[in-house]
């Protein structure tokens, strides 16, 4: 293997990103796969994200000792040593402001997108490139493939964005309407601004160099100056406007081949972009594929990397080995205890039967047919609020697709934000639970909607999933009932005979009873922004009308065996 440290690429306008070239022996020209962003191309996994790697090598304890010795494993990117073998070169580019690449650091900028694609056109121009460059990587090196391969640049010939968001306002900033903690929080001061170009004290050490990977040091005030702070841009635009509409994806516009991988435990960033991308992508040639575990996990094991290989293989090296042959949805349908590997043709599935389980709050159930007596069930705001729970099923029942809960509500404030959050239990009523990508317990789906937020557009809704505009706030009139549509983002269970499902709203964060410690079941992605719920907005009382005229219901996508 050949491998050149601190490449110089130039960009348009004269600017220099550094990158890693991982390529192999000899002359003959091979494909590229490329990774741009912010998280430092020179810090090790295991030192940049320790728990994390604890945890990959107790679920994969060959990851470095398997066909790679781990040395050039890094955080959301491939492993060189894995992909050199096999043809490939590796390309791994810190962006402008991060790691060694000098200049302003401003996170999913038009700005970044445009040098991503100036690298990417570099990459395929190459000597020793084939011309055909793809993008392989997680999480920001998902998110920002949907953004680039919407630009077209010439030498992009496929995508493989591994959960990755592909709207950031719903997916990321707001869900439902909601501002998020994770970003301001976590996200940017603990993963980006660590590895901001210049800075001296960055905790991330390249282990080659035994020096930190931030180039040279810059004092705190240039720091300051080279950077957008993200979180004050989110804070300023509450509403999709045109600072979104020019961070969105333009997924119409994408062409090449994709294959777009979520993981269903992905509530609160990806999992809700992955399925999107994938419907709204222009391309001919995309496949869909769920998955659940880690965010991290799938994308290193054997049979996931032997994935990407094949979908590579074919679009990157024109191998006819079979992979457009195949059905373009590849779901791991989840029961209980196991996954279940099928092919499908289509997402939502042709044969799903599009099912109403009713909201009683009188029972506090959920029936399968409408109720007749009205009822209401009220709670404080904010706090927990009232759960509705299913009969047993009587027979083995599964539910794979997008799912919505319509609601009849009242508020004594102006605004009313609504959590909701799918549930199961066995039959000796304990919580089915699931590994899920950041979070060790997560539940089966979630949900959000601020009230104001309620306007949908007829025209982008589906059964199962109303498209919310997002571009204006339509205050409540306290005590005026109105009716909403909250967008739950997509699941799959399959409940055997005498589980039941269960629906709750919440006027908070989810919190499963009895839990400990600072996620208590919504994992990072909490909603607890003082600036964004304001007491006088959100502190009242809520209700939740059901029966007659009130329809308030959880649709649901039962998937029938294809045996029925």
């Amino acid at each position: 293997m050949i491998f050149e440290k601190n490449v110089s690429i130039r960009l348009r306008d004269g600017a220099v990103l550094k990158a890693n070239v991982f390529r192999p022996d000899g002359d003959a020209p091979v494909p590229v796969l490329m990774t741009h962003g912010p998280y430092g191309k020179d810090a090790h996994f295991e030192d940049a994200f320790k728990p994390q790697w604890d945890e990959l090598k107790r679920l994969y304890p060959g990851i470095d000792t398997e066909g790679s010795s781990g040395k050039y494993l890094r955080w959301e990117v491939a492993d060189p040593e894995r992909w050199i073998p096999w043809n490939y070169a590796i390309v791994v580019v810190d962006s402008r402001g991060a790691g060694e690449s000098p200049g302003k650091l401003w996170v999913w900028s038009p700005q970044e997108i445009d040098d991503y694609a100036d690298c990417i056109e570099w990459a395929g121009t190459q000597e020793w490139s084939s011309g055909k460059v793809g993008l392989l990587g997680i999480s920001y090196y998902a998110m920002n493939q949907w953004q680039v391969a919407a630009r077209r640049p010439p030498h992009l010939s496929a995508i493989c964005p591994w959960e990755g968001a592909s709207d950031f306002y719903r997916d990321a900033s707001h869900h439902g309407g909601i501002f998020g903690n994770f970003f301001f929080e976590l996200w940017f001061p603990k993963q980006i601004l660590s590895v901001q170009n210049g800075k001296a004290d960055s905790p991330y050490i390249d282990r080659e160099t035994g020096t930190t990977s931030t180039g040279e040091a810059l004092d705190a005030d240039t720091l300051r100056a080279n950077r957008v702070d993200v979180i004050d841009e989110f804070r300023s635009h509450p509403i999709v406007d045109d600072w979104y509409a020019a961070r969105s994806s333009k997924l119409a516009d994408i062409e090449v081949p994709v294959l777009s991988a979520g993981n269903w435990g992905g509530m609160g960033l990806h999992l809700r972009g992955n399925v999107q991308g994938f419907l709204g992508a222009g391309s001919r040639h995309k496949w869909l594929q769920m998955h659940g575990g880690t965010h991290w996990e799938s994308f290193y094991l054997p049979e996931y990397v032997q994935m990407q290989k094949r979908f590579f293989d074919r679009f990157l090296k024109d191998e006819p080995n079979g992979w457009d042959e195949q059905p373009p949805v590849m779901l791991e349908v989840r029961h209980p205890d196991r996954f279940e590997q099928r092919f499908e043709h289509e997402w939502p599935m042709a044969r799903t039967q599009w099912t109403r389980l009713y909201l009683d709050a009188q029972a506090n159930k959920l029936a399968s047919e409408p109720v007749a007596s009205i009822a209401t069930a009220t709670y404080r705001a904010p706090g927990r609020g009232v759960e509705f729970i299913s009969a047993p099923m009587d027979a083995s029942t599964e539910f794979t697709g997008p799912l919505s809960l319509v609601v009849w509500l009242r508020s004594s404030t102006k605004d009313m934000d609504l959590f909701v959050t799918v549930r199961a239990y066995d039959p000796d009523g304990r919580e089915v639970l699931f590994r899920g990508a950041t979070d060790p317990q997560v539940p089966v789906a979630q949900g959000w909607l601020r009230a104001s937020h309620r306007k949908t557009d007829p025209a982008r809704s589906r059964p199962g999933q109303p498209f919310h505009t997002h571009t204006e706030v339509e205050p409540l009139t306290p005590g005026e009932d109105y009716r909403v549509e909250v967008e739950v983002w997509p699941t799959s269970i399959v409940l055997p005979c005498g589980y039941r499902l269960a629906v709750r709203v919440d006027a908070q964060d989810f919190e499963r009873e009895g839990a400990t410690g600072p996620r208590k079941g919504s994992g990072p992605f909490l909603h607890t922004d003082p600036l964004d719920r304001k007491p006088d907005l959100f502190s009242g009382e809520n209700t939740i009308l059901t029966g007659g005229r009130y329809d308030s219901h959880l649709m649901l996508p039962l998937i029938p065996s294809r045996d029925n």
